[in-house]
């Protein structure tokens, strides 16, 4: 049994792999996702990943499918206190920003599609500077009090803003950001590391980084004049056009091969490792995409492979 990594100073104990819930009625329909989340349950998994926005950006959707999807496979099988899942608030067509009225009516949405009474972890999506932190704050300290989150986090937010956040909670004695799940991987790394990691660090936050694999690109798919068929192959391949691309991929080939293990999971074990990072969110469009993803719970990189990724990232 694979253990489970507690999540900052919340309650909360999850895999070290969290399932990426953005490809569920997108490129995922609900048969497909069904089994993906059959799949990752039956793997060890507790912790999905999702938002009320996903995936409005596609043709005919208009947002909250992925949420719906996950909420009809819970009923199914009956298993909604076995399971971690974390949405998200801000983004939404019909609930934009973090007002104090937008927080909470779209909670309410949320929870209705999900078909459950309470959201385990609950992310501002996108910061709204245009609100205080004081509002947004208080509005999901509200909901906690209800009973309706049981632990809040933050996503897309500066240093700034995110101290600013946790200060205020500390001083009110209100619902404390718990997680923050910024953009981080072997090829980005500027973004969290540095001042965003500092805070974290010292506030006792975890971070549950997106983008885990690039896009697809550190699963080792792309190459030099191959071509794949992916809705993100664009946004992945461009990794390919950089010295720091190539470096990547070369040392995870290398640290892939002494293992026997796929690329992904390779990637993946590097993130899980770094500090603060408690679980990288990947999602799986087919359940054959899924068992190089949970693997990162059980390997082991060895300090030497870590630093030769480390450094061939910098």
């Amino acid at each position: 049994m694979t253990s489970l990594r507690k999540l900052g100073s919340s309650d909360l104990e999850v895999f070290p792999l969290s399932l990426g819930g953005n490809v569920f009625g997108w490129t995922s329909d609900e048969a497909q996702s069904f089994a993906v989340l059959d799949a990752y349950v039956a793997a060890g998994g507790n912790f999905v990943d999702t938002a009320d926005a996903y995936s409005a950006w596609v043709p005919g959707n208009k947002g909250g499918e992925s949420e719906t999807v996950i909420g009809k496979w819970l009923a199914a099988r009956g298993n909604r206190s076995d399971v971690v899942i974390a949405t998200k608030v801000g983004a939404h067509p019909d609930f934009k920003g973090l007002s104090a009225h937008t927080i909470k009516s779209a909670a309410e949405e949320s929870l209705r599609r999900l078909g459950t009474d309470y959201i385990d972890l609950y992310y501002t999506h996108f910061d709204d500077p245009s609100v205080p932190v004081e509002e947004i704050i208080s509005a999901l300290d509200d909901l906690v009090t209800a009973g309706k989150v049981r632990a809040i986090a933050a996503s897309n937010l500066t240093p700034e803003r995110l101290q600013e956040s946790l200060d205020f909670s500390d001083r009110e004695g209100l619902a404390r950001y718990a997680a923050l799940q910024p953009h981080y991987n072997l090829v980005s790394r500027d973004t969290y590391e540095g001042r965003l990691q500092e805070v974290a660090s010292r506030s006792g936050l975890a971070a549950v980084p997106y983008y885990a694999l690039a896009a697809g690109f550190l699963t080792g798919k792309y190459r030099p004049g191959t071509e794949v068929d992916s809705a993100r192959a664009a946004g992945a391949g461009k990794h390919l056009q950089t010295e720091r691309g190539v470096r990547v991929l070369k040392a995870l080939d290398e640290v892939a091969q002494a293992h026997g293990a796929e690329v992904a999971t390779v990637a993946l074990a590097w993130l899980a490792s770094r500090p603060t990072v408690a679980a990288p969110i990947a999602s799986a469009r087919t359940v054959e995409q899924l068992p190089a993803l949970v693997a990162v719970a059980d390997l082991e990189l060895t300090d030497a492979e870590l630093s030769k990724l480390t450094k061939a990232s910098a």
